[in-house]
Formats: C-alpha cells, sequence, structure tokens
C-alpha cells in the first residue's frame, strides 16, 4: 500500500531529476505556449464505471487540459464501448482491484460512477491508496458508509467531491447569500419534493433466473452485495428501485434537491424520523408496500435540532407524483419548482424557492427577488462542479475550497439515508402488528435507532468475501 503522499511522488521524482541533471535545459512555460501544461502537472484520472454516468462524467473531466485518463474499468463491455474507443490509449479493466493494483504508481484521482451499492468499497480502496476520489451520488449506500467516507477523507488527506453537481450552481450560492443576510430569517420548515421514480417500484423484485449476457461480469457487478440471480430487469438502470443495490427516488434525487437548503440553512444530522409509503397494489385495509422494492411513492418528515439557539427544522420529502401544499406567495400561473422537483424553505420571516439543483432561485412572492440587492458574498464557481475537483486535486489537499467535500456530502448523505432507513424499517412486522410505523429517534453520534432496535439492521449491512469495507 503507498503511503498518503505518494500521489506526489511521480511529479516530486521527475521535477528532482530534470532539476539534476539537465537544469539549463529547461524551458519557461511561457515559451511553451499559452495553455500549455506541462505532464508533470497532469492529473492522471481512472474511471470505475466508465458507461452511462460514468462516461458523461470522464467527458466533464477531460475538458480540462490538465487531466489524462489514464485507466478504464467497467464489468459490462456494452456500457464502456464508448468510453473505451474515446480514451483508446487507456487499459481496461472489469474487476477495479485489479485496476488499482496495476495502476497504483500512474493514478493520481478515481472517479467513481456505479451503482450505489458499490460506491463505498471502490472509493475506500482508492482512498486508502492516497488516490484523490469523486464520486457519485449518493455518496454511499449505507448510513454507516457515509460516515466512515467522511473520516477516511481526512485520515488519508485526499481531495474529495460528491457528484450532485447543482451544489457548484449559482442558484445555492444566491440562496446562501439571501439567507445568510436574514432575508427569510431563520429556517422552521422545508418542503422538498421530486418526480422520481421514473423506474419501476412498488411492484416487487424480479424474480427467476435468466442468463447473462457475456459482455457483464455478473459477479463483478453485484460486488460486496449479497449474491442473488441476474435478471434483465436490474441492468442497466433499473437497479435503483431495489434496496439491494440502489436507493430508490430519495437516494437518485436528494442529494440535488436537498442540497441546496441542506447547505443554505446549515442543518447537520437529524435527530428524528417518521415516513409514509405506498405500493403499486395498494390496498385500503391493508397500506403496505414490498420489502425488496422501494415503494411507488412515499411521504417523509424529518426534524434537525436548531443550533445556538435557533429553532428545530423540519424537513418534508415527498415523491412518486406527490406534492407539498403550494405557497400563497406563489401566484396561480407560477411555477412551483420545476419539472423534475424543487425545494422550498419557510422561515421566520420569509420564504425563498428553487427547482431541482438549485435552479431558479427565487424569494417569495417571486417579485421581490428583483427588489432586493444583496452583495455577492458566497464564491461562485465558474469552471463547474467537475473542475473545481480537478483544480483541488491539483493543488493539494486542503487548498481549494469544494462544493460538496465529503466533510459536507457525508452528512448531507447521512440525512438522506436516514429516510430510507425510515422507508424499510416501515414494513418491518412482528405479530399482527407493524412497530416500524412510528417516529424512530436518532442518536446521530452513535449512528444508533434508540427506540426501535429492528431498524437498526439498515445501518450498516454486510459484505461479500473478498470486499472490505474497514478504515
Amino acid at each position: 500500500m503507498k503511503k498518503k503522499n505518494d500521489q506526489h511522488s511521480r511529479r516530486k521524482f521527475i521535477k528532482n531529476v530534470s532539476v539534476a541533471t539537465a537544469g539549463f535545459f529547461i524551458v519557461p512555460r511561457h515559451v511553451l505556449g499559452r495553455g500549455f501544461v506541462a505532464p508533470s502537472d497532469k492529473l492522471n484520472i481512472a474511471g470505475i464505471g466508465v458507461g452511462g454516468k460514468g462516461e458523461s462524467d470522464l467527458s466533464e473531466f477531460s475538458k480540462s487540459t490538465a487531466v489524462n485518463i489514464i485507466a478504464l474499468c467497467d464489468v459490462d463491455d456494452r456500457s464502456a464501448a464508448k468510453s473505451r474507443a474515446r480514451f483508446a490509449k487507456a487499459p481496461y479493466y472489469k474487476d477495479f482491484r485489479e485496476m488499482l493494483a496495476k495502476e497504483a504508481k500512474n493514478i493520481d484521482a478515481v472517479s467513481v460512477s456505479i451503482p450505489d451499492h458499490g460506491h463505498a468499497v471502490a472509493a475506500l480502496a482508492a482512498m486508502q491508496m492516497g488516490k484523490h476520489v469523486y464520486v457519485q451520488k449518493p455518496l454511499t449506500h449505507d448510513i454507516y458508509e457515509a460516515r466512515i467516507l467522511t473520516q477516511a477523507a481526512k485520515k488519508y488527506k485526499v481531495v474529495t467531491q460528491m457528484g450532485n453537481h447543482g451544489a457548484s450552481y449559482d442558484g445555492v450560492k444566491k440562496m446562501q447569500d439571501w439567507y445568510n443576510a436574514g432575508l427569510i430569517g431563520d429556517a422552521v420548515t422545508i418542503n422538498c419534493w421530486t418526480n422520481r421514480p421514473v423506474w419501476p417500484q412498488g411492484f416487487g423484485k424480479p424474480t427467476g433466473k435468466e442468463e447473462v449476457p457475456k459482455e457483464l461480469d455478473w459477479d463483478l457487478w453485484l460486488g460486496p452485495t449479497a449474491w442473488e440471480e441476474y435478471h434483465k430487469g436490474f441492468v442497466p438502470f433499473n437497479w435503483r428501485g431495489y434496496p439491494s443495490f440502489g436507493t430508490g427516488s430519495l437516494g437518485d434525487m436528494g442529494c440535488h434537491i436537498i442540497d441546496p437548503a441542506f447547505k443554505t440553512t446549515g442543518l447537520g444530522y437529524p435527530s428524528e424520523v417518521e415516513c409514509s409509503a405506498v405500493d403499486i397494489y395498494e390496498q385500503m385495509w391493508s397500506p403496505t408496500y414490498h420489502p425488496d422494492s422501494f415503494p411507488a411513492a412515499s411521504s417523509l418528515k424529518l426534524k434537525f435540532p436548531g443550533k445556538a439557539g435557533k429553532p428545530d427544522t423540519i424537513l418534508h420529502w415527498v415523491d412518486g407524483g406527490l406534492l407539498p401544499d403550494r405557497p400563497e406567495e406563489l401566484g396561480a400561473n407560477e411555477m412551483m419548482g420545476d419539472d423534475g422537483g424543487g425545494a422550498i424553505i419557510i422561515g421566520t420571516k420569509g420564504k425563498m424557492m428553487c427547482g431541482t439543483y438549485g435552479n431558479n432561485a427565487m424569494l417569495l412572492p417571486t417579485s421581490r427577488s428583483k427588489e432586493v440587492n444583496i452583495p455577492q458574498v458566497t464564491k461562485r464557481v465558474p469552471e463547474g462542479h467537475y473542475l473545481q475537483w480537478v483544480n483541488a486535486c491539483i493543488a493539494g489537499y486542503g487548498k481549494n475550497e469544494l462544493s460538496s467535500s465529503f466533510d459536507y456530502a457525508g452528512p448531507l448523505t447521512e440525512s438522506i439515508l436516514m429516510g430510507n432507513l425510515a422507508l424499510r424499517s416501515w414494513n418491518i412486522k412482528s405479530g399482527k402488528s407493524f412497530p416500524g410505523r412510528k417516529k424512530l429517534l436518532w442518536d446521530a453520534e452513535n449512528m444508533k435507532i434508540t427506540n426501535f432496535d429492528e431498524a437498526n439492521q439498515f445501518v450498516k449491512r454486510t459484505y461479500r468475501d473478498g470486499y472490505k469495507f474497514e478504515l
């Protein structure tokens, strides 16, 4: 295993050799031309998951002349085809563990864009080798994993970013400036919603054994999660609806929609959560949903204790076509959020609203947005979310500010996954009753539900042999 500062050894070696053996041949950068980036200053990125979202992630990184895409990994040759063609010189692997071992000396940073159940194991393995990591949202599949990755970023001193790219948009920054200027007072209620799911949820998990496509390594796709038979209903997209692999509507969009409110109001860990849910086959006399599938629609309520004398904040989440109450200040023909969802922050002195990713941020009534003139204090990110991380990696740990480094993204992810813990606990049946259908009290420090122990099985899962997850 490499030491945590090994990520700089290649650059240091090149510099030392150049100075010692050919110092008078060193050419100033300006002589080489505007925009030239010396090879030793480039960031070598390896991709774990290079199809779908992974493909677009690598495309964003490669917009920087300071980036080399030097290794590719994907368990499905079909998904990887376009990235392999584009980065033809990069060696290709199916097992990320093999790639990290064989390419360790060449890799500076790793992009993780695989199904949710594999995020944490792949990311931690890279971090323990001293590699910077960019991990798609949600950061992890389980609450425990989010806490560990947050700790790992500090321990191994690597630059981290979660892929909720809206966190770098101007809308979120504008909302921070408005809130910090006291325009809506202290947040007491937050309403968030999404149009998801746009994949099957509430039907139950597909059953039966089907033939695995020759291009797919199903065992590697399962990774750390328990073995089960392949079904075409899982790959490449619909795994999101099943708790074995995905995190449902909340996990998929919560990091985009809850983030603007979470960042703006400075929320921490929740202290309690409660929920309700319905499935496709809902019956009036027996409300339930399939435990092996996330519900077709759900409603969640999380309480965040107030800090420094501030009031508690209640966050409401709805999905599956449900919507929160429409603010009275919003005109009859004005859009509430956008087609993908949105967030409304209700404070002691006013309200503000945004769409998905923090887009179209505005005060309510909307005319107020044009009337106020608040100085721009919160730093903007004109280079965008991806290149912000690239630049921070090149600068080194602790040098640059990031929009969603793990010290922020970890607690955000934990709060979101607390909602999923409640949903999965909601369906636990004991005898003829459902004791999971009550308010769950959360001890954030110890990551434990204190009033319903059966719910704690969803805090941390077990891992298959060959996939360790230890800090």
